[in-house]
């Protein structure tokens, strides 16, 4: 698993605090994608089930660094919800802490971490919630969350809260810059439209998405002055709510171009495109327009079966209706 420079110092921190006896049993990171939690529990994970630590580091010789190393661990637990459910059930929770109430079967350290805490039921967090409560010794529990707030209060309160923050921009830019042989505009981009989290932007490096997203531009033109629908085949693929996203960050562009600040620009390689929409809707029209979109976004999101290219049809036609009349056709 790949590891991230800006980790070591969280790494550090939550190490220290074992080795000085002060480690939570539970602890909560929130984190947005792209930065590397998963690669965090995996090096914490590490680091509790090696049998001859060297300081912050696992050894990587011993039998538990060796099973470690084999994703073979018996007492290392990844918990999440099964292959094509988005909820993670009760019994899941109850098959896994009656293991960890037992020995561990190496006599170390057991671990269990869930990927995304928010797939818990109601149930399942209730189930969690007790073990949490009452522990069984050296057992440890990483949670991660993108927005912690959907967790029952009560089971937040009983974890540590790590919440890992995006990089200096210019320090991401200096390790993208590692990681491809993009234009500096290109990586400027993608780092602002992944929130400043390098890994989220290094996947938008890749040629799919590149691609999908330079055939937004250059359509952008045409769907503007003609026919706003031409834009729906760019939109309807199975990843709409990341390219909602791209539209969202060029309306929020406009919004800035508007107002002179241009040094704060998302899509700083291509400006063209902000700069007609800046021209084609007034201020008033792109802030409801912003609306508009991020309530499709959350609807794509969160609302079951619904049906993605009538919904996305449907607000197209209703974006088309807040051009400035005197740019229409």
């Amino acid at each position: 698993m790949n590891w991230y420079p800006w980790l070591s110092q969280p790494y550090r921190q939550i190490i220290t605090q074992h080795q000085d006896g002060r480690g939570h049993h539970a602890l909560l990171i929130q984190a947005m994608s792209g930065l590397g939690d998963d690669a965090l529990v995996w090096g914490l994970s590490r680091w509790l089930m090696c049998q001859q630590r060297d300081g912050l580091k696992s050894c990587g010789h011993c039998h538990g660094c060796q099973l470690m190393q084999a994703n073979t661990h018996p007492d290392w637990y990844r918990l999440e919800a099964e292959k094509g459910k988005s909820t993670l059930g009760i019994d899941a929770v109850r098959q896994v802490t009656e293991k960890i109430y037992h020995f561990g079967q190496q006599g170390g350290a057991k671990v269990v971490w869930l990927p995304d805490a928010a797939q818990l039921s109601e149930a399942a967090a209730n189930a969690l919630l007790k073990t949490l409560e009452e522990p069984p010794a050296n057992s440890w529990f990483f949670l991660t969350s993108r927005e912690p707030s959907r967790l029952l209060a009560t089971l937040r309160s009983r974890c540590m809260t790590l919440h890992l923050t995006p990089p200096d921009e210019r320090q991401s830019l200096q390790w993208l810059k590692k990681q491809t042989a993009q234009g500096d505009d290109l990586l400027l981009a993608v780092l602002r439209l992944s929130a400043g989290a390098p890994a989220a932007a290094l996947t938008l490096l890749e040629p799919a998405s590149l691609q999908a997203r330079q055939k937004l531009f250059e359509t952008l033109p045409g769907a503007l002055q003609q026919d706003m629908l031409q834009l729906l085949p760019i939109l309807n693929a199975d990843d709409a709510a990341a390219r909602i996203g791209w539209l969202l960050s060029l309306l929020l562009d406009a919004m800035k171009w508007q107002q002179g600040a241009t040094q704060w620009l998302s899509n700083v390689d291509h400006q063209d495109g902000v700069a007609l929409l800046a021209q084609h809707f007034s201020a008033s029209a792109l802030n409801a327009s912003a609306h508009d979109w991020m309530q499709c976004r959350e609807q794509l999101l969160h609302v079951a079966a619904v049906n993605r290219e009538l919904l996305l049809t449907d607000r197209l036609l209703s974006w088309a209706d807040k051009l400035k009349p005197a740019l229409v056709g």
